[in-house]
This record gives C-alpha cells, structure tokens and sequence, in this order.
C-alpha cells in the first residue's frame, strides 16, 4: 500500500504557485502535501521543479477537488465504480472523501484528524490491541499508533477507498518504517471477517460505520453480539452514529444503538457524535 510520491495540488495551491511566478519569483515555499510539510519549488515559465522532477503548469482547477499528476495531466483523485468516490480538501489540511457527494467524515468545525483524536481517547488505547472496523481514510488507525497502541487491526470493504488512502499522505501506511508490525490492513467486509477474530482478542474497538440507510448490517444485533464476543472484558468500544433522521422523524439513533448494545453484553451511553460502550 505505498503512497504516492508526486504533489498533490487544489485550487488555492495552483493559484499560490501561479501567483508566485506571475510576480516575477524565480521560487514558491508551500505545502504540496496537504499540510504535511512544507517545501520549495523552482518556477520556470513553461514549467515548475520539485524534488528534481518537472511539472506542467495546471489549467483551471474545480474548488473541492485535490489533483495528482499522472505523467501527462492533473487528474482529480476520484474514481467512478459502483459510487463515485472522491478525496476532498479541507481547510485543516487532512482531506475528508465523499461517495456520491455524501460527506463521509466530519470537517465543518474541526481537523477530521482531530476530530478522530477525540473520539480514539475515549477507548484508551495506549498498549491496547484495537479493532478498526471500517478503516476508511485511516484516521483512527493513525491516532491509535500516535497515542502507543500496541497494535490496530484494520478493516475496509471498499477497494476505492484503499486507493485514496495511498493518495492521501495522512492516511497511515502500514509499511512505513514507523508502524511495521504495528498496524495491519486487511480488504475485507468486517461482517464476515470478525469471525476468525479470537474470543477477548481484542481490548477496543473503534466502529465507524456508513449510514444505517446504506449499511445496515453493520448496525444490526448480530454484528453487535460478534463485538462483544472479541472485545475483553471491561475492554472500551466507540460506535460512531450522528444524528440521521432526528430532526425529520425525530429518531434517535444512538440511543437505538445503545440499547441495541446492552442487549449484546455492553454497558452503552451517548458520547460525543456516537455511543460509548463498555464489555460487560
């Protein structure tokens, strides 16, 4: 799962760098990582350098949309298969990803990052062995590593999704040198792939899962009881939910989650956007 190595360029990147040359300077200091570092480029009149390699200066860029070059053109990083699947800029610097023009993660107040921060303190997974269910873009793996997990064990459905994550340099990289042996990512349906998961094999578990319209299964007794059956005793599981349908139908889904949850052997409370759970 190696990361691409070329700049990642948005709009409001192309019209620094252009900007730049437009006013005559021979270099431009920026982010062409999404803020995960900082670095120069050389500017040159038919084209920019950066790290020894030449690029072509960009046309018009859409705004919400995060390019790489792909040795001939920029190309929005976006695939069409069963969904459109789309990595998207934020102002914090880690991107967030749609499918189908649906936000997958939060971004309006707060980093996406930080925002799984919050919610990854809540399972206290210093030298825990966590369970990610849904890895996503890998946020939560990230800051499971970052707060000394022992190891986290990683799951997505999607092969889109997997394909953004080598795009996205905040996306952990399971064999970067920092976390070999640390993080595993598996392609797989968690659904199905808990249940060669040991009994008590895991002490947290972090589940962020897609709508209930669109993933149903995953919100269901069932799933819930195979959580219970691999988290220890006493072990901590953070089940995301928002607020879908509460303000048309007044329903609440985290508390549907926790009973729900209860009943699998937790003791479960609403707990920032989601449900925090216990093993009993």
């Amino acid at each position: 799962m190696a990361h691409l190595t070329g700049p990642l360029l948005t709009r409001d990147t192309a019209d620094a760098l252009t900007a730049a040359r437009d006013a005559g300077m021979a270099t431009w200091t920026g982010s062409l990582d999404l803020d995960r570092s900082t670095d120069t480029a050389t500017l040159h009149a038919t084209h920019w350098t950066w790290q020894g390699a030449d690029y072509p200066w960009p046309g018009p860029l859409r705004e919400r949309t995060i390019y790489q070059h792909d040795g001939e053109a920029w190309v929005a990083i976006s695939r069409y298969g069963n969904a459109l699947i789309k990595l998207v800029p934020t102002p914090w610097g880690p991107p967030t990803f749609e499918i189908d023009g649906i936000k997958m993660l939060p971004t309006a107040q707060t980093s996406p990052l930080d925002d799984a921060r919050r919610k990854v303190a809540l399972v206290a997974p210093q030298g825990a062995r966590v369970l990610d269910t849904c890895g996503g873009l890998g946020y939560f793996a990230a800051c499971c590593l970052d707060a000394g997990a022992a190891h986290v064990r990683s799951f997505e459905k999607n092969a889109d999704v997997l394909w953004l994550r080598t795009c996205n340099p905040w996306s952990p990289d399971p064999e970067a040198a920092p976390w070999q042996g640390r993080l595993s990512l598996a392609h797989a349906d968690v659904v199905t792939a808990i249940a060669d998961l040991a009994d008590a094999s895991v002490d947290a578990i972090l589940h962020d899962p897609p709508r209930f319209g669109i993933a149903g299964e995953l919100y269901a007794r069932t799933f819930y009881d195979q959580l219970g059956r691999v988290l220890r005793r006493g072990g901590r599981l953070f089940h995301y939910t928002g607020s879908p349908n509460r303000l048309t139908s007044g329903r609440d889904v985290p508390r549907e989650v926790a009973r729900r949850l209860e009943a699998a052997g937790f003791r479960a409370a609403p707990a920032l956007d989601g449900v925090l759970a216990t093993r009993r």
